[in-house]
């Protein structure tokens, strides 16, 4: 393949080692990055996202290849963290959990009650939530979510996510750096929207079931 250096292209760090994938590999490096990152929640998809849509804007791929090929690898690595829960289980995946460098046990907990509680919204929307996104797939396998169904929810989460954040790098050009700042607020737009949306959604099945009661009474 063909190099095309990038301009003001980072030399180390994470976004050095993304950068040297895209380079190298095209779409693919991008993909495996991105796979990479959902089996390792610490690499995070703030900078691996946005600097893939800064090589697609500087010609080194092409933004179709770049949102087809991070899609692509989202769902390669959730379907490989899904397989990974159903075989190992809960008990042995938290055993696992706690020997894994930079990682919390707590935030498997919390994310296997979110999906416990919410289902497939918490697939659908936690792949617009970082370290969530990742650890969503771990109690799907765990609960054996049927996997068509999860392979759905993931691929239209995952591209609303990498679409967002490849379309932000792409258009800011060299600034691409900004997108990072941003994410954390984006995510919490998103969890306060779902935690609306689901709090309207438990109000009207009580309000229904007090109306049953009601006309039962009668």
């Amino acid at each position: 393949m063909q190099y095309f250096p990038l301009a003001s292209e980072p030399a180390s760090g994470i976004a050095g080692w993304a950068t040297s994938l895209v380079e190298t590999m095209g779409g693919p490096g991008a993909g495996l990055a991105i796979a990479l990152e959902n089996l390792f929640p610490p690499l995070p998809s703030e900078i691996i996202l946005p600097l893939t849509g800064f090589a697609a804007g500087q010609g080194v791929i092409s933004l179709f290849s770049a949102l087809f090929w991070t899609t692509l690898g989202s769902v390669v690595g959730a379907v490989a963290l899904y397989q990974i829960g159903a075989l190992f289980g809960r008990d042995r995946m938290y055993a696992l959990w706690e020997r894994l460098p930079l990682v919390k046990v707590s935030d498997l907990k919390k994310t296997e009650q979110w999906f416990v509680k919410h289902g497939m919204k918490a697939i659908f929307f936690g792949r617009m939530i970082p370290i969530f996104r990742s650890l969503i797939s771990v109690p799907a396998g765990v609960e054996r979510m049927p996997l068509p169904i999860f392979v759905l929810l993931t691929t239209l989460g995952s591209f609303v996510w990498n679409f967002i954040l490849v379309m932000a790098g792409y258009l800011l050009g060299d600034q691409w750096e900004l997108v990072e700042s941003y994410v954390g607020v984006l995510s919490k737009v998103v969890l306060v929207l779902v935690v609306a949306a689901l709090a309207v959604a438990v109000g009207r099945r009580l309000r229904s079931r007090r109306g049953d009661r009601q006309k039962d009474h009668v």
